[in-house]
């Protein structure tokens, strides 16, 4: 079958890719992996002990970062609808976490103490329409918001990938609404012309 001009340009794009090189060299599963690390190195989102809980995790790039980070004294569960290698320090989870059987096995693994940390870097298959790819790519951040206010204890952090357009600032009020503070940010490990950014909520305002 043929490639389209598009994938032609995509598949260029990823092999001149220096994330991409870099990733193979340093033994990341994909490129996204910097992502994370450029956000940690700002923020020090992620520190030893912590439970994380990594959305939309396959291949793993997130997770193996995170499983470092938290060391031996930490958890990671990661959970994708797609398989995902085993990774050391990291359990993972298959299937859809918004459907109760998924979710009843993340909040038994994860206990009574709740998370420290809520990673999603998940997004949708692109199709290349931005009106259809974008409510699709915020419904996902919704989806992963009602995650982590079921799971995220009081204080707690949260790490979203959304998409800039439509819905975007309503969400960006929700997450205010949830976080005592909401920052924003585009690591220099996303392409540029990708309208993602991500958005990083702290101190978890948990409802008892």
């Amino acid at each position: 079958m043929a490639r389209s001009k598009s994938s032609k340009q995509w598949l260029r794009e990823h092999f001149d890719d220096s994330y991409v090189r870099r990733s193979q060299e340093d033994g990341y599963r994909s490129r996204a992996s910097y992502k994370l690390l450029e956000i940690q190195e700002k923020d020090q989102l992620i520190r030893p002990g912590m439970t994380v809980i990594d959305l939309g995790s396959a291949p793993g790039g997130w997770s193996q970062v995170a499983a470092a980070l938290v060391g031996e004294k930490g958890k990671v569960l990661a959970s994708d609808i797609l398989p995902m290698d085993s990774l050391a320090g990291v359990e993972f989870i298959q299937g859809d976490f918004t459907e109760q059987p998924v979710l009843n096995e993340i909040l038994a693994r994860l206990g009574d103490s709740g998370a420290d940390l809520v990673i999603s870097d998940m997004a949708p298959n692109l199709s290349g329409m931005k009106e259809m790819d974008q409510p699709r790519a915020m419904y996902l951040a919704e989806l992963a918001l009602d995650l982590a206010k079921t799971t995220l204890h009081d204080g707690a952090y949260f790490l979203v990938k959304v998409f800039q357009g439509e819905g975007f600032e309503d969400f960006h009020r929700q997450l205010k609404e949830c976080f005592q503070s909401v920052k924003t940010r585009k690591p220099g490990a996303s392409r540029q012309r990708s309208r993602e950014i991500y958005l990083l909520g702290a101190g978890f305002k948990a409802v008892n």
